[in-house]
């Protein structure tokens, strides 16, 4: 073995062992830090934000309207998710979305804001096919649409303002705007007293509000809310669709609902899509929940 290859074995072994001795507390951080940097990608899911616009917006970019033209998915390990599915969603409707486990409800959703493609046909948003979306500009169509979810995925060690404003910071939002819209925002799901508060200290019902607050502090087209009243008792389930309703209704907001909940289906006395088997079986306006 020549001098430079028993340095090279020194300098590996020193690392080594450096690793066997890291402190506990450091593995910790480590930790730490992946996971915030895994919430960064949950909360504001972009590459490099552009710089805002200040020119005045383009209907395209202040309305929302979805259309499926003979939309087929089929996993890989073949699976057929969606079946054909023709579908338009005008800007400014309340639809719910219903059907059995697996009738393809969540992969609906997720074509839409492009975590998902389609093995066949189309879906539009303003007309755009989103296939044709350079990936450099999937975040700018991500922003028009909030998202949430049955789990909550906050951060514990966050205050409720600090959620909020963490989605606008890790999109290099400036900090005079975020402390002018998270206020706001906390007032429209009446959490305007709960600013200072954890997670922790709040009721499940409340924390999914913080989750729609975040979803719309972008002031999104559309909010997908995905089975968001999975995890609540009936009364915060209540609360959470009246507020859905609310924001549809005062704000414009196009809301897409995926729910088994009969009760808050019928609550809102709205468009109802039934799901089966990957097909649309029913698309009923001011329906009743029925699968």
């Amino acid at each position: 073995m020549n001098k430079e290859e028993n340095k090279n074995q020194s300098v590996n072994e020193a690392e080594s062992e450096s690793e066997l001795k890291k402190p506990k507390s450091l593995e910790k951080k480590e930790i730490e830090k992946k996971e915030e940097n895994a919430e960064k990608r949950a909360v504001c899911v972009v590459e490099k934000p552009e710089e805002t616009k200040t020119e005045e917006l383009s209907e395209e970019e202040t309305s929302a309207k979805i259309k499926f033209e003979h939309v087929t998915k089929i996993f890989k390990n073949g699976f057929v998710a969606l079946n054909d599915i023709n579908l338009e969603i005008q800007q400014g409707e309340f639809i719910s979305i219903v059907g059995h486990s697996g009738a393809g409800k969540s992969t609906l959703l997720k074509l839409i804001y492009v975590e998902e493609i389609p093995s066949e046909g189309e879906v539009f948003f303003n007309d755009q096919s989103l296939k044709d979306i350079p990936r450099r500009k999937l975040s700018y169509h991500r922003r028009k649409i909030g998202t949430v979810f049955q789990d909550f995925k906050l951060l514990p060690k966050k205050t409720v303002f600090e959620n909020i404003a963490y989605a606008l910071e890790v999109c290099g939002i400036s900090t005079a705007r975020i402390r002018e819209d998270v206020p706001k925002i906390l007032d429209i799901v009446g959490l305007g007293d709960k600013a200072e508060e954890f997670p922790r200290q709040l009721s499940g019902g409340e924390q999914q509000k913080i989750v729609l607050a975040r979803a719309l502090i972008h002031k999104p087209l559309v909010v997908i809310a995905d089975e968001p009243t999975g995890n609540l008792d009936p009364k915060s389930s209540a609360e959470i669709i009246e507020l859905l309703l609310r924001i549809n209704r005062r704000i414009g907001t196009t809301i897409i609902l995926a729910s088994h909940d009969k009760d808050i289906v019928n609550k809102a006395v709205k468009r109802v899509i039934v799901l089966d088997q990957g097909k649309i079986v029913r698309d009923t306006v001011n329906g009743k929940y029925k699968i």
